[in-house]
């Protein structure tokens, strides 16, 4: 596997706080969005690319492991376990290995000659170490209305295509692992995983929050004062809802069950909260603003 320079990627300095790396990846995620560059058949690779280079340099143990292996970054773990073991095996005087210093080159010689097959175990025989492969990641855009039940996707990898099933109610900005579908493994060793991450566009008129639901719903002066039954409209059709006499403003009500799909909870359901907005009316006719007076008299 080739080098990736993510720093490069990310147009920032090895030096790069923190926050410079957030501001860097917001920047460029607008700039390299595909909805954005519909005219530029790369846009989706270099938009991958600067996700990839985020996930890492946001990270600071996985930054830590970059800017110490390189592209062997991933195999940190294990390339820190292979160097000890080689040490105690090789004590007795055959080869040992530094445990400081070297280059990005010098950790993929490592990586070639201990477990490319020339390696030895503690009692002289041949032996071939396997690592698993690298983690991919990926972006799926969906609409609200899309996540209201269970629902098949094709994905396209590039090399291949797979086809998952979602599960309602999967949220914005949520990541799931689909697990054997990275990139191939080191000497015969397991497929990566991918990391899919959802986008989720809400478009309707209802505000979520977690599992539940937000509206506001606009209600005469009349039925306010006297009570009346509504339809309010729910992700899922029409209900009838009964409204109070003497309503007021701003007045909330909850209609259990009618909120968003509990991811991988089927049958479970989060709540829609109603806000009743009182409109008051215009344009009165002289009946009406005298009834209105003999009202306000009344009072």
């Amino acid at each position: 596997m080739d080098f990736i320079d993510y720093y490069k990627i990310l147009e920032i300095d090895k030096k790069a706080s923190q926050a410079d790396i957030k501001k860097a990846y917001r920047k460029l995620a607008r700039k390299l969005h595909p909805d954005l560059n519909p005219n530029d058949k790369t846009a989706q690779e270099k938009f991958q690319r600067v996700n990839e280079a985020n996930e890492v340099l946001s990270d600071p143990e996985k930054r830590k492991k970059y800017d110490q292996y390189g592209k062997d970054w991933e195999h940190a773990d294990a390339f820190e376990e292979a160097k000890r073991n080689q040490r105690s095996s090789t004590r007795g005087g055959r080869r040992t290995y530094s445990s400081t210093g070297g280059s990005q080159k010098d950790f993929s010689d490592f990586f070639e000659s201990m477990f490319g097959g020339e390696g030895f175990s503690g009692g002289g025989s041949r032996r071939s170490t396997q690592f698993k492969g690298q983690d991919l990641n990926a972006t799926l855009k969906l609409n609200l209305l899309d996540i209201l039940e269970d629902q098949k996707q094709t994905l396209d990898l590039g090399a291949k295509k797979i086809r998952i099933t979602i599960p309602a109610g999967v949220e914005d900005g949520q990541t799931i692992k689909i697990s054997g579908y990275g990139g191939d493994g080191v000497n015969g060793g397991p497929k990566g995983d991918l990391y899919l991450n959802f986008e989720i566009l809400n478009n309707t008129n209802f505000k979520r929050v977690g599992n539940d639901l937000y509206k506001n719903e606009s209600i005469s002066l009349y039925d306010a004062i006297l009570g009346s039954t509504i339809e309010v409209e729910t992700l899922t059709g029409k209900v009838k809802l009964k409204v109070k006499p003497e309503t007021q403003n701003d007045t909330k009500v909850k209609l259990k069950g009618k909120g968003m799909p509990v991811y991988k909870k089927k049958g479970t359901y989060g709540d829609l909260y109603i806000t009743y907005k009182v409109t008051m009316p215009v344009q009165l006719s002289e009946k009406e603003k005298e009834l209105f007076k003999q009202l306000s008299e009344l009072r």
